[in-house]
């Protein structure tokens, strides 16, 4: 009977069970995700997240005490060095257990556990989802905003459309054209033959 027992054997003795855990752990943060079945998972979960709770600070007793959990100087490393630090603000929930289905062999429940902070496109979706949130509460307020003053701003805009192009089509460019060519090739036309002429004139009668 287990009665009020909340601790999973495992089907193990305690110092394989302790043994096993360990090796998981460290394999977790070594690989940041990892692959067991649901209930291993679930006690993983209970045994690894002290020990990261206890790498937000580094102190060399903090790094002896989870090295007597761990027993292995690679993963306390990477622990303290490269985690610790991209989880310091997070107040818990440090690993994430998500179901994958059944093993073939003995149809057992398995599992993914992952590190939350390290899968990154769960956190792109967050943040979208976010943004999202606050679009849709703007586009609310817009189509609640335009309601009443729809039938009033929709005169102003039509006369500003028709008078303004009008005038300024017809004021610039009508006078530019018209003045400047004219000028320029009555001048090229009258003094140019004037002068030409008399000269051919007089060569012929000579």
């Amino acid at each position: 009977m287990r009665h009020g027992n909340k601790i999973n054997k495992l089907s193990r003795t305690h110092s394989h069970r302790r043994q096993m855990l360990a090796n998981m752990a460290s394999s977790l943060i070594m690989h940041k995700r990892i692959r067991t079945t649901l209930a291993k998972a679930k006690a993983l979960r209970t045994y690894v997240e002290p020990l990261l709770t206890k790498s937000k600070e580094d102190t060399t007793h903090s790094r002896r005490v989870v090295f007597s959990y761990l027993q292995d100087k690679k993963a306390v490393t990477e622990l303290f060095r490269d985690i610790a630090p991209k989880i310091a603000d997070r107040p818990g929930g440090y690993v994430r257990i998500l179901k994958v289905g059944t093993r073939a062999g003995d149809n057992a429940d398995m599992a993914m556990v992952e590190l939350v902070d390290y899968n990154e496109g769960m956190l792109k979706d967050k943040k979208a989802a976010k943004a999202k949130t606050t679009r849709r509460a703007g586009s609310r307020k817009k189509a609640e905003e335009p309601i009443a003053p729809k039938t009033e701003p929709s005169k102003t805009p039509v006369e500003r459309t028709v008078e303004t192009p009008v005038e300024e089509v017809a004021e610039t460019p009508v006078e530019e054209t018209v003045e400047t060519p004219v000028e320029e090739t009555a001048e090229i036309l009258v003094e140019t033959p004037a002068e030409e002429i008399p000269e051919a004139e007089e060569k012929t009668e000579e």
